[in-house]
């Protein structure tokens, strides 16, 4: 792969995530740029691409499993009153260039497209923070325009119908180990209690590991969080929970999550005072 086609995130000189742009994809897997891999400072990676067990997982990026029916998600298609099914409805996110890219971070600028059309356009911006000797944060920032003749809304498995599964918007695939990691918030623990909850920031915390995801903006910390430990490690930022989100044409949606990545089994306080210095910094 081209130099021009990737980014790669350094903080204090050591390389901590690669961006992908153009990935080779099969369409099932809806194609899009992805941060893989991601490590803490000391090196242990703390994302996974295309694992067996979802090989439509990528990493760290942004997904939607239902625009006006399009799957940005990949696998399959929830369908009400039928269940997953395999649809040849997949869409692809195409990266046109970075306007901006140094060591520290990059903007981006991608096309959503599906069925010959574009739907969306984003601008996405990626920063690498440093925090402490044993930690950094990822700041991910993304704005979806509404480029399509006419209004467009996005979905989620919960949406049409599958309790629990609002997943669609930031996701981060995380590091699968022996045990599942632990998953704390702010005032729950376990994946059961902290599940579909809205907290100022969740938590994974690995074997040597912790990721404690915090939403940076008051529109970011209105959705719910979408979390998993015991099937599979991920966390996501819900964009259609209850029910499906609308963007007008020329309309705009726009999300920030900032990821502390830390080496080391951190407790609540911790977590909690990262995810604090991460987002006031």
């Amino acid at each position: 792969m081209a130099p021009q086609d990737t980014a790669v995130l350094r903080v204090a000189g050591r390389p901590v995530a690669r961006y992908v742009t153009r990935p080779e994809l099969p369409a099932r897997l809806s194609p899009r740029p992805f941060l893989h891999p991601v490590t803490t400072l000391a090196g242990t990676a703390v994302t996974e691409l295309g694992p067996a067990d979802h090989a439509h997982h990528l990493g760290v990026g942004v997904a939607v499993p239902d625009v006006e029916g399009h799957n940005f998600w990949g696998g399959r298609t929830f369908v009400r009153d039928r269940g997953p099914a395999e649809l040849d409805n997949h869409g692809a996110q195409r990266h046109t260039g970075f306007p901006l890219r140094d060591p520290g971070g990059f903007v981006a600028e991608l096309r959503w497209v599906a069925a010959g059309a574009e739907l969306l356009r984003e601008r996405r911006t990626v920063t690498a923070v440093p925090l402490t000797g044993s930690a950094w944060a990822l700041d991910l920032a993304f704005a979806l325009t509404n480029v399509s003749a006419g209004p467009l809304t996005l979905g989620s498995p919960a949406t049409n119908g599958r309790p629990g599964a609002a997943y669609g918007g930031f996701f981060w695939r995380a590091r699968r180990e022996e045990t599942a990691p632990r998953v704390l918030a702010a005032g729950h623990e376990g994946e059961a209690e902290v599940h579909g909850t809205r907290s100022d920031w969740v938590a994974l915390a690995g074997a040597g590991w912790t990721l404690v995801f915090a939403g940076a903006t008051e529109e970011t910390r209105r959705d719910p969080w979408f979390v998993r430990a015991a099937a599979y490690p991920g966390v996501g930022s819900s964009l259609a929970a209850a029910e499906r989100l609308a963007v007008p044409p020329g309309g705009t949606v726009v999300r920030r999550v900032v990821t502390v990545v830390a080496d080391g089994h951190l407790e609540r306080a911790e977590a909690a005072a990262l995810a604090d210095r991460a987002v006031s910094r």
